[in-house]
């Protein structure tokens, strides 16, 4: 046995023993799967087509649409809400049991949320003028810039529904979930704008988020919540793919003229529902699963790292891609997305992916934890019993 497989058995040793015994460990689990599952999806359905000076976005469903299932895997955002639903109405509570205000709760939560926002912002406005003034393509600019904050919409809406946690705590899934069948009605069956589906970012992703706030009132506990929200919310997805004209793929495909996800449609909730029936019933398997130490220590750091993780992957893939453009076309990487050869070679460039996104969190770590230069180690985490994301969103 090497000595650094000594080492990380050691760490991951010390982690699991400074973790409290009384932590719900699935809790962890399912947030790093939709952390890794928004990643990947996004490694594997983007592409950045390179022609001549310029490059372009484009996606393998585009040209396969028979692929759309590989999109239900990486679509993770409903496991999002769930925990996130889950850990803010908890951390409410016991805020609440302490006698701590609102308005403190809330500034230490979106805090933890938006401070490692910064680096990003700044990083891509010095790039943004940088291209500009070197006369750079303006499609191309836009193609970039546009991937890379995309991810800042979950954490606009993430942040919304934070706010509202007081007033959600004992919401009913189906008021939300209503307004998403009306807003989809009116959008699809009588003509009304496509501007009203916007109602549905916050509504529709809100029915998760209750649903962990009564995951949280212990009205989740039993398995047969869990299997009825997978039974249901498979069948009424299968239906409105089949009968109801609904696009298969989960994600937004561009040229598409209807997105399940921008803004979401009552397919992508229900299809949602069945992702957080499937983790509930997955939970107690979690829990055993966890108790290893190896798997255990992977999940923290995970966590850790969540925001750096979610907010730079898309960078990560934009700086290899450009980096290697004046040896392109590479295949893969900046070839056209239209056959199963491109998905073969895309698959080892995942690896410069995960290299490139080391980097970006080697260089901006520090701001997940808020800008202090002190050293956040998971061991001390987990026994301090702050949660495992330190200074990342609880999502």
């Amino acid at each position: 046995m090497t000595r650094l497989t000594v080492a990380l058995r050691d760490t991951a040793a010390r982690v699991d023993a400074a973790t409290p015994a009384h932590r719900d460990r699935a809790v962890d689990a399912l947030r790093a799967f939709a952390v890794l599952g928004v990643v990947l999806g996004h490694w594997l359905v983007t592409a950045l087509v390179a022609d001549g000076r310029s490059l372009r976005a484009a996606s393998p469903l585009q040209h396969m649409p028979w692929l759309a299932p590989v999109s239900w895997a990486f679509q993770t955002l409903a496991v999002f809400f769930l925990v996130g639903g889950h850990v803010a109405t908890r951390s409410y509570a016991s805020a609440r049991e302490r006698g701590t205000p609102y308005r403190r709760w809330l500034h230490a939560r979106l805090a933890r949320l938006f401070g490692p926002v910064v680096a990003v912002l700044t990083l891509w406005t010095v790039v943004t003028l940088a291209l500009l003034l070197s006369d750079a393509e303006y499609g191309t600019v836009r193609t970039l810039v546009k991937l890379a904050l995309s991810p800042m919409w979950f954490l606009l809406v993430f942040a919304v529904l934070t706010a509202a946690t007081p007033l959600v705590t004992r919401l009913h899934p189906l008021w939300p979930l209503a307004v998403v069948l009306h807003v989809d009605v009116l959008r699809f069956g009588l003509g009304a704008p496509d501007g009203l589906g916007w109602l549905n970012l916050a509504a529709g992703w809100l029915v998760p988020y209750t649903l962990g706030a009564a995951w949280t009132r212990g009205e989740l506990d039993g398995r047969r919540s869990g299997w009825v929200l997978l039974g249901g919310g498979t069948a009424a997805t299968a239906a409105l793919v089949a009968w109801a004209g609904y696009p298969a793929a989960m994600v937004g495909v561009p040229g598409a003229e209807v997105s399940n996800l921008n803004p979401p449609t009552l397919a992508a909730v229900t299809f949602g529902l069945a992702q957080c029936g499937l983790s509930l019933l997955l939970r107690d398997r979690l829990r055993h699963a966890m108790r290893g130490p190896v798997a255990w220590a992977a999940v923290a750091l995970v966590n850790l790292s969540a925001m750096t993780v979610f907010l730079w992957h898309q960078t990560a893939l934009m700086a290899t891609t450009a980096a290697l453009l004046p040896a392109g076309p590479l295949p893969g990487l900046h070839t056209v997305p239209e056959g199963l050869g491109w998905v073969a070679a895309r698959l080892p460039w995942l690896v410069a992916f995960v290299l490139a996104l080391v980097v970006c969190g080697a260089a901006f770590r520090t701001w997940e934890r808020g800008g202090g230069g002190r050293r956040l180690r998971p061991s001390k985490v987990v026994r301090a019993h702050h949660p495992v994301t330190g200074r990342a969103p609880h999502v």
